[in-house]
């Protein structure tokens, strides 16, 4: 059989087919794989990210002031004061939440700055969520804050959305538990991504 016979058999075609099939499929599958990494590099504001430095490695947090701007500035103004830098998470429950943002480390402190009104939103409190604490009035929220674990879904538009983990979860993950900790783990410093150095 002639090599020009070999390369049209039936054998060939269907080899040829499948190939170009497979780089097809490639070609469509490679960037939609890539399009979150450039997206989420792209939409992150330094203005409008935080970075949270724990003892296990630094957390990424997007802020959103498009569903609380005036907790998101307060927790910018905080962050910019070194108020966060050094304080405990005093509430970490599994499978739930790690609270942090009390300067007494009791959950019951708060900044000297005035409580902010509700800006509640229809943002479900999914994993990697930032919600602000607050007292039984919807208008106490202050400076404590929580990072949520796991979904739960009877805490939207009953507590205020302002950010949500982009990365370092795992670290989130590693924080001590209990209400408090034995041994609390720490911020160890927190910045606006615009400002860090």
């Amino acid at each position: 059989m002639s090599a020009q016979a070999r390369a049209t058999s039936p054998t060939a075609r269907y080899k040829e087919t499948i190939v170009s099939r497979l780089l097809a499929v490639l070609a469509l599958i490679v960037p939609v794989l890539l399009l979150p990494a450039a997206g989420q590099a792209q939409t992150l504001d330094p203005e409008n990210t935080l970075y949270m430095d724990l003892k296990d490695g630094r957390v990424t947090i997007r802020l959103r002031p498009d569903l609380a701007p005036a907790h998101v500035e307060r927790i910018k103004m905080l962050t910019r004061k070194g108020f966060y830098d050094g304080l405990t998470f005093h509430r970490v429950i599994d499978g739930f939440m790690a609270q942090t943002g009390d300067p007494t480390g009791t959950g019951m402190g708060g900044s000297e700055e005035p409580d902010l009104k509700a800006e509640f939103s229809p943002r479900p409190f999914e994993r990697g969520v930032l919600g602000m604490a607050r007292a039984q009035s919807p208008d106490s929220a202050n400076s404590q804050f929580f990072i949520m674990f796991a979904a739960a879904p009877w805490l939207t538009r009953n507590y205020t959305v302002w950010g949500e983990v982009v990365d370092g979860m795992e670290f989130i993950d590693m924080i001590a538990k209990g209400e408090p900790p034995a041994n609390p783990d720490r911020i160890l410093k927190m910045q606006v991504a615009a400002d860090a150095g």
